[in-house]
């Protein structure tokens, strides 16, 4: 009979542990490319990661996720399977669009207003290299002893307003689920963390 009992109490155990689990998701750890761009910009990775996540995030198996070889042509998102089938896609849209309407990889790049920071538009399309830049906008848009929020605002629309609002709380969004607090929970690690 104790046999049964144990058992019943390890089940209801692992069940009661499972509710708790949905309740209270995880707190995730932003990926090491993340880490090490942010590192190296002195900003917080967290931050640099939800702004990928809002700029280039993709739903795969059950998680949005940023993706490496993405653009942004005029207003419309593009997803390509390869580095080399993006690098094409930028080449044709270049063609036909004004750079300053071309977004491009992880952190969405405008090869118009920041053409100063790469030798090659696809270089952009090197996760490593376009999270340096996103980073480095990033720290550029951040004055001392503010938000990284505001920041977050700024680089999405540095003349602010409306929309920099509506992306900063898009941004927050990503930081409170990516810490494992309730989506509309505040992320307060983002306004106090100055580097990873």
């Amino acid at each position: 009979m104790a046999a049964p009992a144990v058992t019943a109490s390890l089940r209801a155990l692992a069940l009661a542990t499972g509710l708790c689990a949905c309740v209270a998701p995880a707190q995730e750890i932003p990926p090491p490319a993340y880490q090490l761009a942010a590192q190296r910009a002195d900003i917080p990775s967290i931050v640099l990661y939800a702004v990928a996540l809002q700029e280039s995030g993709i739903r795969r198996n059950g998680r949005i996720v940023p993706w490496p070889w993405s653009l942004n042509v005029a207003g419309q998102s593009r997803r390509f399977a390869t580095r080399a089938d993006a690098c094409a896609g930028l080449q044709q849209a270049m063609r036909a669009t004004p750079h300053t309407r071309i977004d491009v990889g992880l952190g969405q790049i405008n090869i118009g207003y920041h053409k100063h920071r790469y030798a090659s538009t696809c270089d952009l399309l090197d996760p490593y290299r376009n999270l340096a830049v996103a980073a480095e906008i990033l720290k550029e848009q951040h004055n001392d002893g503010e938000d990284w929020l505001l920041a977050t605002g700024r680089y999405h629309r540095p003349a602010g307003g409306e929309p920099a609002a509506r992306y900063r709380r898009s941004v927050s969004r990503h930081i409170a689920r990516v810490q494992g607090a309730h989506p509309t929970a505040a992320a307060p690690a983002a306004h106090q963390e100055t580097s990873p």
